[in-house]
């Protein structure tokens, strides 16, 4: 080196005259005996031939250098670990570096080994244990040498002790568990090789100790191997755990049909959960890590076979189109029935006393005490008479005139041309500023009150209902459905297990999907969803028909029919399905949403279905239902990404949730016959004062009353609870608001129709047990709790469970299963809770 520079420089330099020239070659030479002189302080290279299962303890300075040579025979049917075991003695001022060359590797590590931590915390460990990796052969058997060099820049000397010995049980088993000791400067890894007719295993690692939080990855066998807690990442797929772990690994992504199971533990556990201990921040400050050991089992097994994803989804398929052929069963039935009840229909030329008797009315046009009437307009004890509404009050009955008008006028009316007319553009209820007021706040109300308006008017206002859902239903999902597939690519290209909470002992993938079972199970939601609308499609033509043919039970008898809400519901129970597979794909907190967005809608249709039984004319429009819907799901999105431990966020919620919830109580207590404006507090203050003040007087409508103080208590009760307690599970306790209410609703029109005198029939009520009973099992599987993104992913393991059904479904795929069917029963319990009120005139069903 010092030649070459002085030859450069020689080249560099312009030699002018001798003596420069002179100058310069004296001054190369001096150069060359001087660095000649530094080349001969070398170090003393000692090389030693070494053995196996031999402590070796030496001392290494800056001026000698060990050299230890091993050699062992590697056979190519025959995998046989090697492990370098090194423990060096406190007190020293420079590092040591360890540097293994094999044939095809080199490995090399320095004591202190220095792992680092979050915010850079160093965790010096003195005592390192490495296995080394092993080079393919392709002869049966060779002889391969590697050498284990000792080195250090320390003046001083220091003790050292090297072990090399065999690991005995390198290569892994199939069924057969294996237990040994890991700690960040120890990794473990191993090697298991699949056998013949072994496609797929799943590698399970278990411990009875939480912490420390440790890391398993499976890794293709190539050199060099990534075990360490800062590089573990790098390559193959990886997963934290605490107290289990389980991968399933797949022969097509390995060539060699082998791979090594890596475990790391980390240097801390945060990552799974833990504590993170508070240390001073200072530059270059080492960390005692203490005993972080952690004992550890693993096992491999055989995954399932293709013959099981054959039955599985034969199962899923069969078991919900056997309710097709059932309903199909039960639509023949009704047929043969429906033809002989044909014989006793009302013939067109059948004389008005005929047909008033036929209807159950006396011969003075006056209709007896029935088991419908729950009071009469002349004993209402409201001082609002019907005399001044003028639509109907030609009739003694006040029966608002429907019967009394001719079959040709309403077959006119329904037959006239508004399809450009909107419901909200104008009220078609006459004298609306007079009448309707009248009608509403009588004390007892009747369906025939709250169904005056034009009934084509009213179905196509309804039927936005379908179509809005449609279109949502296409906007909300596209995106939704190319999110997650770029969720499952970065799951497949980095090998992050971390990123999808999945039942990890009950994962079974299928092409690029990790968890196929999941995304299957959700198939009932789609198939029943679709049977609903092909049964309300049925309805929908049978009551058409009815019109068409002037049926005097369709037009004047019965809860007014409108199919739209019904037919938005079971496009909601599809695209339930539909998003319920698309979290599946990847479930995490940042996508729960796409599962749970559409339940709200559903739970919000299914009231206002309720509601609008008996209320069909006053009840909310598309376009108001579903811009509340969408406020749900805004704050269900606030309160996953900003609603753990935020009091400003729950200070918020819990104000807006009570106050809309006595918004709503007012809309339902004066059946929208209220202002929301400037002299609302005016309004108040003088009611206050004349009915609590002035006289005592109770509630003027005290059924409504009744379910308005419940359903009061028990959403300022649900508020309490979220203010106080602050769950993490956001999404899942806006759902439960959503149920209880519904439920309320559900069980105060379930006793209300009860008490007004009308009975359920046979199929409701059975629809009723068998949908209450499914529930029950539902929520029990629901409740098990496979899986959860409120915690870590490792910490989220622990709950997995192996699958219980065909060795394919686990207990979530079953509350799959059982909650669609669930879903499906409470949507036919809302369409025949009311067939016993058919042949009932609509001015003796009671309104509530």
């Amino acid at each position: 080196m010092v030649l070459r520079s002085c030859w450069k420089s020689r080249h560099k330099t312009s030699c002018r005259g001798p003596a420069p020239c002179w100058v310069l070659l004296w001054f190369c030479v001096t150069q060359f005996v001087l660095g000649g002189g530094a080349l001969g302080e070398t170090k003393n290279v000692v090389q030693k031939d070494a053995e196996f299962d031999i402590t070796y303890n030496d001392t290494v300075t800056s001026e000698n250098q060990t050299i230890y040579a091993f050699n062992h025979t590697v056979s190519r049917n025959k995998s046989e670990g090697v492990r370098v075991t090194v423990d060096v003695s406190q007190g020293f001022e420079s590092p040591i570096l360890f540097v293994v060359r094999q044939k095809q590797a080199v490995l090399s590590f320095q004591i202190p080994l220095i792992l680092r931590g979050l915010y850079q915390r160093k965790y010096p460990y003195n005592h390192v244990g490495r296995t080394l990796c092993q080079p393919p052969t392709r002869v049966a058997s060779e002889t391969q040498y590697f050498f284990v060099d000792v080195s250090t820049l320390s003046t001083q000397g220091t003790n050292y002790q090297l072990r090399v010995s065999r690991v005995e049980s390198f290569t892994l088993h199939t069924d057969k568990k294996f237990s040994f000791t890991a700690s960040p400067s120890q990794p473990q890894y191993f090697k298991y090789v699949f056998p013949d007719g072994v496609d797929t295993v799943i590698v399970k690692v278990n411990s009875d100790m939480t912490f420390p939080c440790s890391v398993m990855s499976i890794q293709d066998i190539q050199c060099p191997v990534y075990d360490l807690d800062n590089n573990v990442a790098f390559i193959g797929m990886y997963q934290t755990m605490t107290k289990k772990g389980a991968i399933t690994v797949q022969r097509k992504d390995f060539p060699s049909n082998s791979f090594y199971v890596v475990v790391v533990v980390k240097t801390e556990d945060e990552a799974c959960g833990g504590p993170l201990r508070f240390y001073p921040l200072r530059p270059d400050e080492l960390i005692d890590a203490g005993n972080r050991s952690k004992i550890i089992d693993v096992i491999v097994t055989p995954a399932i076979k293709s013959e099981v994803y054959v039955m599985g989804m034969l199962f899923c398929l069969g078991i919900f189109l056997s309710f097709y052929l059932l309903t199909l069963l039960m639509a023949c039935v009704e047929n043969k029935r429906m033809k002989k009840s044909e014989v006793f229909q009302i013939p067109a030329d059948m004389s008005p006393a005929e047909t008033a008797s036929l209807l159950g009315k006396n011969g003075d046009g006056q209709t007896p005490a029935s088991p419908y009437e729950y009071g009469s307009f002349a004993d209402n004890g409201s001082t609002l008479s019907s005399e001044a509404i003028t639509d109907s009050a030609t009739s003694t009955d006040n029966n608002y005139g429907y019967v009394d008008r001719s079959l040709d006028s309403v077959g006119r009316s329904r037959h006239e041309s508004l399809s450009s007319v909107e419901e909200d553009d104008y009220d078609t209820l006459d004298d609306i500023n007079s009448d309707k007021n009248i009608v509403r706040t009588k004390k007892f109300l009747y369906v025939a009150d709250l169904s005056r308006k034009d009934k084509r008017i009213l179905s196509k206002k309804y039927q936005i209902y379908f179509w809005n859902i449609a279109t949502i239903a296409v906007f909300y999902a596209l995106p939704v459905v190319q999110l997650v597939i770029t969720y499952q690519t970065v799951v497949n290209v980095t090998g992050n297990q971390d990123i999808c909470y999945y039942n990890f002992l009950c994962a079974h993938p299928l092409g690029a999907l990790s968890a196929f079972n999941n995304i299957l199970s959700n198939l009932g939601y789609v198939l029943l969803g679709l049977l609903f609308l092909l049964i309300i499609l049925k309805r929908d033509i049978v009551h058409q028909r009815a019109l068409v043919r002037n049926d005097i039970n369709a037009l004047e008898c019965g809860i007014p029919k409108h199919f739209g809400l019904y037919y938005a519901m079971g496009t909601a129970l599809m695209m339930e399905g539909l998003l319920s597979a698309c979290y599946h794909v990847c479930p995490n907190y940042t996508n729960f949403q796409f599962d749970t967005s559409f339940m709200y809608m559903i739970a919000g249709l299914c009231m206002l279905k309720l509601y609008q039984k008996r209320h069909p004319d006053i009840n909310a429009s598309a376009y108001t239902a579903y811009a509340c819907l969408a406020g749900v799901i805004f704050f269900s999105v606030l309160g996953v990404v900003f609603g753990k431990g935020n009091n400003v966020f729950w200070i918020i919620f819990s104000v807006i949730h009570i106050l809309a919830t006595m918004l709503l109580s007012t809309q339902l207590y004066y059946m929208g016959r209220w202002r929301l404006d400037s002299g609302i507090l005016r309004r108040m203050v003088h009611i206050i004062y004349t009915d609590s003040i002035r006289q005592c007087s109770g509630p003027m409508y005290i059924d409504r009353m009744v379910l308005l103080v419940m359903g009061n208590i028990v959403n300022w009760s649900l508020a309490a609870y979220g203010l106080l307690e602050r769950p993490n599970d956001f999404a899942s306790y806006l759902l439960a608001i959503a149920i209880c209410n519904l439920l309320l609703y559900f069980a105060f029109y379930i006793i209300m129709k009860l008490r007004s005198g009308e009975r359920i029939q046979c199929l409701a009520l059975v629809c009723i047990l068998f949908t209450a009973v499914v529930w029950g099992l539902a929520l029990y599987f629901f409740f098990q709790g496979l899986s959860t993104w409120q915690k870590t992913p490792a910490e989220s393991r622990e709950h997995n469970r192996d699958c219980i059904l065909l060795s394919f479904f686990d207990d979530h795929d079953i509350w799959h299963f059982l909650s669609s069917i669930a879903m499906f029963g409470s949507f036919l319990v809302l369409m025949t809770m009311d067939d016993d009120l058919d042949t009932v005139q609509r001015d003796k069903i009671f309104a509530f």
